[in-house]
């Protein structure tokens, strides 16, 4: 009688070449929250965006696989000058970094001279170039805070280019910014409705809320008016998130971001229970790279995975993103 050999993973096959080739190519692999689990699995470091943009920073590797988006790699490019930067899939871009441009922020500049300018971290480095101070939605409000601190309080700031985290941070420092109205396509489809629908779904749950997201204000509407109580609701970014599931005592939670963070959630807590706000928050851009991609760009490297940021351009971008990453949380 035969005996059935045991089928080899071709998962966990290639996890274990990547694993090997990044060791022989002196590369560290860089992954964000919202990557495909098993890109996440095989990372070095998987965190959020201020996160990585201070492995990047940091790394002695000689060559950065980024799993994560464009403006990401332009990141790491530019506070790493003299390393490689691979990026999977070169097409994989942002919509809220699409959202506004160098020439807008020029324009809208002009329109209100004196002012500050924070812009998010995801834009792109021609953005950053005309910046004067970065953030991410971790320390978004710190920030603006030290702006108004260093600079004065009658400082205008402009904060762009998401508009549901420029009105987060305005609720939370309970002044007035003037905001652009760009968005993220996949947290803004993230709706009041959904919300609500949970809310009845998972009574008693916490709900961890992204500031990006459409729902963000329905949310502290709902705790103004009682109807969620307000120790059960955290605005967080996915970090945050993280670091917030390790204190809570709660085992039933909300998260309201793109769906990927949901893998190092389950993975690190799997005894909680983590429920999508809306199963349909997908970043096709993120889900782009993918575990052959990572493993093509290191074996293969070239100008097809290569992010190159202009050095003049990099200089120019460089100071807002090392003021980004100097305020922490």
């Amino acid at each position: 009688m035969a005996v059935a050999l045991p089928v080899a993973d071709p998962v966990a096959a290639m996890q274990r070449e990547l694993r090997a080739l990044a060791e022989e190519r002196d590369a560290v692999i860089l992954a964000h929250n919202y990557q495909v689990p098993e890109v996440q699995d095989v990372a070095d470091f998987v965190g959020d965006s201020l996160g990585l943009s201070r492995q990047a920073a940091d790394t002695a590797a000689g060559t950065i696989v980024f799993c994560g988006v464009h403006f990401m790699a332009e990141t790491a490019s530019i506070l790493s000058p003299q390393k490689t930067v691979l990026l999977p899939d070169l097409g994989a871009g942002c919509s809220l970094a699409d959202s506004i441009t160098a020439q807008e922020l020029r324009v809208w500049k002009a329109e209100h001279p004196g002012a500050v300018v924070v812009m998010y971290v995801n834009t792109t480095a021609e953005v950053k170039a005309e910046t004067d101070y970065c953030c991410t939605s971790s320390n978004a409000v710190k920030v603006v805070e030290h702006i108004w601190r260093e600079h004065g309080d009658d400082t205008e700031i402009l904060f762009g280019p998401d508009m549901f985290l420029g009105a987060y941070v305005e609720r939370v420092t309970g002044r007035r910014m003037t905001v652009w109205m760009g968005e993220c396509h996949v947290h803004a489809g993230i709706r009041p409705s959904d919300i609500a629908d949970v809310r009845e779904a998972y009574p008693g749950a916490e709900f961890l809320v992204h500031p990006e997201c459409g729902c963000s204000t329905s949310v502290m509407e709902y705790v103004a008016a009682g109807d969620v109580d307000a120790g059960g609701v955290h605005m967080l970014s996915t970090g945050g998130m993280l670091a917030h599931a390790r204190r809570s005592d709660a085992d039933t939670f909300v998260v309201a971001t793109e769906t990927g963070m949901l893998h190092p959630l389950r993975a690190e807590h799997p005894g909680k229970r983590f429920v999508a706000a809306n199963e349909a928050a997908v970043c096709g851009y993120m889900k782009m790279i993918t575990l052959p991609k990572v493993l093509a760009a290191l074996r293969d490297g070239g100008d097809a995975y290569t992010v190159r940021v202009d050095p003049e351009l990099a200089e120019r971008a460089r100071l807002p993103i090392e003021r980004m990453v100097a305020i922490a949380p």
